[in-house]
């Protein structure tokens, strides 16, 4: 199959002016990083964490250059409750209040299930479905209190497919999406969306790194334009889940990707 290019950068339309944000995960080149830059150009003010402080705050600088005085960091370990509580009380205390949430801190890993650790199964299951439960129940009861907000979290394809080696990492991301449609029905009564995104595959450096290039060639050619995604076209579909213009979607997992079966 020949791919299909990417297309043109989309300019920012103030879709997300006046609000206040915060992005996990976002230190660099993947969806988080590409979420925030979104995020600034559609006049946010964002608050990104990660856990890894020393790219946190050069990629806050980087934001900064460009958008001084909208973008500020905090470090932040998703399992950790205290760290989780931190980023969000700063948030509300920098800020006054807090109406967007993007959960996009995961962490994948392959193993076969006959050869897979407790270690390995716990450790993905903490940071990509506890920490998302844990950044929710915190957005949520502050969210409770100010009478509204947005939530989107990073689920995958692969929490509706299959795929071997990945149990763990598909085990999670379906419970992620299983956490959305709850915390959507629950949430509804205080004024607050809560919706998820399901990408396949976005491709930025880290990746590279750590997923061999026969598999990335194998998800690729499986999407229908024969090309994996840019983060920022994730992002794009994650600024409309927390824009007005999806003010009655809740609960929905939104695939972004040709990959759901």
């Amino acid at each position: 199959m020949t791919g299909v290019e990417s297309p043109e950068y989309v300019p920012g339309h103030g879709l997300l002016k006046g609000r206040t944000a915060v992005v996990t995960a976002a230190a660099g080149a993947g969806i988080g990083g590409a979420t925030a830059r979104r995020f600034l150009e559609e006049g946010a003010r964002v608050l990104i964490s990660d856990a890894h402080a020393r790219r946190l705050k050069e990629y806050e600088a980087e934001l900064a250059r460009e958008f001084q005085g909208a973008v500020t960091s905090m470090a932040c370990d998703v399992t950790d409750e205290a760290q989780v509580g931190a980023l969000f009380d700063r948030a509300v205390r920098e800020h006054g209040r807090l109406d967007v949430v993007v959960n996009n801190a995961g962490l994948g890993g392959t193993s076969e299930l006959v050869d897979m650790t407790d270690e390995q199964w716990t450790r993905v299951l903490d940071v990509t479905l506890n920490g998302t439960f844990r950044c929710t129940r915190a957005a949520l009861r502050l969210m409770r209190d100010s009478g509204g907000g947005v939530v989107v979290n990073n689920a995958s394809v692969v929490g509706w497919r299959a795929q071997v080696g990945q149990a763990h990492y598909a085990a999670a991301k379906a419970g992620v999406m299983a956490l959305t449609r709850c915390a959507a029905l629950e949430a509804a009564e205080f004024g607050v969306r809560v919706n998820a995104v399901a990408p396949s595959l976005a491709m930025h450096p880290h990746l590279v790194k750590v997923t061999s290039k026969e598999l990335l060639e194998e998800l690729t050619a499986r999407e229908a334009f024969g090309r994996y995604a840019e983060p920022w076209e994730v992002a794009n579909v994650i600024v409309f889940l927390a824009s007005g213009y999806s003010s009655y979607m809740t609960g929905e997992v939104v695939a972004v990707s040709s990959q759901r079966a």
